[in-house]
């Protein structure tokens, strides 16, 4: 086969040996070495002389060796510009996110008054124990609301805890979370509500939402949500209870309604079925309705597995048709966080407030302050915990209230100085 110059030059440059000739031959002494045991010895010849190639050759191999080196340079050229528009999107879809998140970009309201248990102490405190205690009494918070406040008191408590929180900033963000399932807890798994506590709940929620009215909220609903998961004869109706008040408060034009999906350790992967059993709870319990899932309200799961559990639920209520759902993750139990099955002392529900900053017990520190920027360095959390979070978390807040006795009542100030004084966060 007769080879163009072009041709035969891109076989050059190549090194390809099958552009439709033989490949070369073997130098003669090559060959006569490997041969000498069989084949007698033919008598010396004069090897040929190669050609050189011609001028013409010669420059077509540089032409061609120019222009693979330009479209290597012009790869690497558009490798660069393709990672700085990647980047560029990330950039702005960070943007865009905390443009969309309604607890970003607006002061957090801190209610100084008697319906926070953690106030009347500090304000009659005085000195150093003050200084201490305002490290709780004067964060923002949420101040729990359950069936403690009755029917036909619920919305003058609202009210009044909304105009306190705000202090005359109508955008000022108000937290608060909804206990008002009856019964709950253990008791939920025993018996139903009946019908008269049904209607109660129903008018109780009505009312609830008609005193946060049109302020900026931010409403984690019914802690210890899993509960729900053992309701009698596998009762769909607790849930359908909690779906109600998260229709209600979904419809005000400015609340977020988080549900409660448990925390990082409950419902546990090993067992309980992990974020698959929260998943099916939420998706009963209205979650596409609402913005999102709170997690770890009573447990001190650490902050870095409470936002992988929370990236897990997102992504499971996605795979079941509800996409874009975002998390909120009490801070206020985990500064040295730990699994509540893993408690040493007697009572995981009043855990021991840690002695010092490196405590090796498991106990209980004040976590990460208050914030929406969740992605932050300061926290110290591994990298892909901190891009899970820009993701999937709208905030750190402070729905637990580690400071009180079995977190309920009454305020403790022995217990609320140690957690102050022995978290990482704090000084």
């Amino acid at each position: 086969m007769r080879l163009s110059l072009s041709a035969a030059a891109t076989c050059l440059v190549l090194g390809l040996t099958a552009c439709g000739g033989e490949p070369p031959s073997e130098p003669a002494e090559r060959t006569a070495t490997r041969t000498s045991a069989t084949v007698p010895m033919a008598a010396p010849t004069t090897p040929p002389v190669l050609a050189s190639p011609a001028p013409s050759e010669t420059a077509a191999l540089s032409d061609l060796q120019a222009k693979a080196q330009q479209q290597a340079g012009a790869q690497r050229r558009r490798s660069a510009d393709l990672r700085r528009r990647l980047e560029r999107q990330r950039e702005q879809m960070t943007a865009a996110r905390a443009a969309a998140n309604p607890l970003a970009g607006r002061r957090m309201g801190v209610y100084q008054g008697p319906q926070e248990l953690a106030w009347e102490p500090y304000a009659r405190s005085r000195g150093a124990t003050r200084a201490t205690l305002a490290e709780i009494a004067l964060r923002p918070k949420a101040r729990w609301f359950g069936s403690w406040i009755a029917d036909r008191d619920i919305y003058a408590k609202t009210r009044d805890y909304v105009r306190v929180s705000q202090d005359g900033d109508p955008k000022a963000l108000v937290q608060m979370a909804m206990f008002r399932m009856v019964p709950w807890e253990h008791e939920a798994c025993d018996r139903l509500p009946t019908a008269r506590e049904q209607a109660s709940y129903k008018r109780w929620t009505d009312e609830f939402a008609r005193g946060i009215g049109r302020a900026h909220a931010a409403v984690v609903l019914q802690p210890d949500g899993p509960f729900a998961l053992c309701a009698p004869r596998g009762s769909t109706l607790p849930s359908k209870l909690i779906a109600y008040a998260a229709r209600t408060l979904a419809a005000l034009p400015h609340t977020s309604v988080y549900i409660d999906g448990g925390a990082g350790d409950w419902p546990s992967a090993n067992g309980q079925g992990g974020a698959a059993a929260a998943a099916d709870f939420l998706v009963r319990a209205g979650v596409a309705d609402v913005r999102g899932v709170a997690l770890n309200s009573t447990h001190y799961s650490p902050t870095e597995a409470e936002v992988r559990r929370g990236a897990e639920i997102v992504e499971e209520l996605a795979r079941r048709g509800i996409p874009g759902k975002k998390v909120v993750i009490n801070t206020s139990s985990n500064g040295q966080g730990f699994g509540f099955g893993t408690y040493t002392g007697p009572d995981p529900d009043n855990a021991y407030p840690c002695r010092s900053k490196d405590d090796p017990r498991t106990c209980v520190a004040l976590g990460i302050p208050p914030t929406t920027s969740v992605g932050a360095a300061r926290w110290g959390l591994p990298d892909d915990v901190r891009r899970l979070a820009v993701e999937h978390v709208d905030a750190y807040l402070w729905f637990g209230r580690p400071w009180l006795y079995r977190q309920a009542d009454p305020f403790q100030v022995k217990r609320a100085l140690a957690i102050v004084r022995s978290s990482p966060y704090v000084g």
